[in-house]
This record gives structure tokens, C-alpha cells and sequence, in this order.
């Protein structure tokens, strides 16, 4: 493997870290409601663990409110236990029809809480990126030890891949700054 391979393995994989960290963060809840916070809920459907959005249509209706409608009226029951169980601070309304879940305004807790949450998860997001720096410093480091490269292109290399690394984590910084600000906007 040459010295650009491990480059552009390693840019690729920090962009995917990027990428799951912007995922997470649509999980977190902010002040408008977003049909995000349901897409770690899993119904039973027949026995199969399904993705709440493959068996119902989730629309945020305003900023408060989440209409669940599920497409078979006998698995309410089964999307109801799921919420529930999924624990994401409100309880299923469940009228028969649809499903309604009622947000209170965020308090101030909750806003440090969510934005603690988002820390954690650029916390996360920062390790992947350095494992992922140490993944290809050791690619080098083999192909220095097996003569394929001198001395001085492994520490060039070394550099780029610092330089790389550096880069990704100022943007998980900064990623999770706005998203603090953005938590904690009233």
C-alpha cells in the first residue's frame, strides 16, 4: 500500500466519523422537536425488530408535537411499547388512531443535559479520528520497516497524517460548538 492510499483511506474514514457524529446529533433534542429523536426506536413487527418510519409515518406536526400513524391499526399497541421503552422523556398518547407524543418546552436542565450529550459525542467522535490516525501511523511505520519507503518519507507522511488528524478534530470542535449554542438558544 503507498504512502496516498493510507492518506486517502484515513481522510475517508475521519469524513465517515464526521458524518456519524452529524447522525448522532440529530438524535439529541433541541428546542423545536424533530422525528429524529424516534429513529433509534425499534417496533416488533411480526417478531422482527423494524424501524419506527417503516411501519408508521412520523410527522412532526408543530414544535411540540410528534403524529405517529401507524399503516396497520393492530401494531399501535407494539409502536406504543417501543416508546415507552425507548425512554425519550414523553409518553405516547395513544387515541386509537395515531399516536400522539406531547413535547413540554425544554427546561434548562434539559438543554445542558442535551448539550452535555453533544460533547460526549464529539468526545466519541475524537477517538474514532485517532484511532483511525493510529491505524495509518502504523501502516507507515511497516512500510518504513520493510525498506518500501526512507526514513524521511515516513516522517513527511507521519506529518500529513498529524496535519489531517489536526484538521478533523478542529471540526468535530467546532461541529459541537454550534450544536452547544444551537442546544442552548432559547
Amino acid at each position: 500500500m503507498a504512502i496516498n492510499e493510507i492518506k486517502e483511506n484515513a481522510k475517508e474514514h475521519m469524513q465517515k466519523s464526521i458524518e456519524a457524529l452529524k447522525k448522532d446529533f440529530t438524535t439529541l433534542r433541541s428546542g423545536k422537536v424533530s422525528v429524529n429523536i424516534l429513529d433509534n426506536v425499534k417496533v416488533d413487527y411480526y417478531g422482527t425488530p423494524t424501524a419506527l418510519n417503516q411501519v408508521a409515518t412520523v410527522l412532526a406536526t408543530d414544535a411540540t408535537t410528534i403524529t405517529i400513524s401507524p399503516w396497520e391499526k393492530n401494531i399501535l399497541k407494539d409502536i406504543e411499547h417501543a416508546i415507552q421503552g425507548a425512554n425519550i422523556g414523553v409518553n405516547p398518547n395513544n387515541d386509537g388512531e395515531s399516536i400522539k407524543l406531547f413535547f413540554p418546552p425544554m427546561t434548562v436542565e434539559q438543554r445542558e443535559e442535551s448539550a452535555k450529550k453533544a460533547k460526549a459525542m464529539g468526545e466519541k467522535a475524537k477517538i474514532a479520528i485517532r484511532n483511525v490516525r493510529k491505524d495509518a501511523n502504523n501502516k507507515i511505520k511497516h512500510l518504513e520497516k520493510e525498506k518500501e519507503i526512507t526514513e524521511d518519507e515516513s516522517k513527511r507522511a507521519h506529518d500529513d497524517i498529524q496535519k489531517l488528524t489536526d484538521d478533523f478534530v478542529g471540526e468535530v470542535d467546532k461541529l459541537v460548538k454550534n450544536k452547544e449554542a444551537e442546544l442552548m438558544k432559547v
